[in-house]
């Protein structure tokens, strides 16, 4: 009844707002990861790992023959085993930041910051946390990403593929790459803007309930 509809009052609070757009960054965030990990650049000949260039192209290196098929495709597993820790590592970090929120929705439609107000001073504790630890996380994504488009097998590849007359093989970031950086930030200041709204909520719940009877 009434305890229900307290409950889902919460979900029409600014905080809860805030977390639903952090979940939703999150999961941008975690997708755009995992297309960075197949991105433009392909991984042709590779099927089994997932790259679509394969059958855009039309085949596995219908431009190659010979020792520069078998070249590019060693190119292609270099560069692909290269980026693949970074976009697993940028994918866990997402995965964390979406869970995070959702955690917290959840704990506030139960009603625990009312209980425990100083829950929320952990909360606010957790946001600033995190937001100043996006900054560095980061930097080391696109330092890792362009230390490996700076690499000898991503040159070698881009010659290679160019050579050939095909396009998208660049040694650059990608559009999704770039993405997943905007939302990073985007994702940050939404932390922030949580943080104080629970120091806010802290402060209301605080007044509230030294006034009993009121309520």
């Amino acid at each position: 009844g009434s305890l229900e509809r307290r409950r889902c009052l919460y979900l029409h609070t600014g905080r809860a707002c805030c977390q639903m757009v952090e979940v939703l960054l999150a999961a941008l965030v975690l997708v755009c990861s995992s297309v960075s990990c197949g991105s433009a650049g392909g991984y042709t000949g590779l099927p089994a790992l997932g790259g679509i260039y394969y059958y855009q192209y039309g085949g596995a290196y219908g431009g190659f023959s010979g020792a520069d098929g078998e070249r590019a495709q060693q190119l292609d597993q270099r560069f692909y085993l290269l980026k693949l820790p970074i976009a697993r590592a940028a994918m866990a970090v997402a995965g964390g930041l979406l869970v995070f929120p959702c955690v917290l929705i959840l704990v506030g439609v139960l009603r625990v910051p009312w209980q425990f107000p100083a829950w929320l001073l952990i909360e606010c504790t957790l946001y600033m946390v995190i937001a100043v630890g996006t900054v560095p996380a980061l930097y080391y994504f696109f330092h890792c990403l362009l230390s490996v488009y700076n690499s000898s097998v991503c040159k070698e590849r881009e010659q290679l593929y160019r050579s050939k007359g095909y396009q998208g093989f660049w040694c650059s970031l990608h559009g999704a790459e770039i993405a997943a950086g905007l939302l990073g930030c985007m994702a940050a200041m939404a932390y922030l803007l949580s943080a104080g709204l629970a120091v806010r909520e802290y402060r209301t719940v605080r007044v509230q309930k030294q006034k009993p009877l009121q309520l």
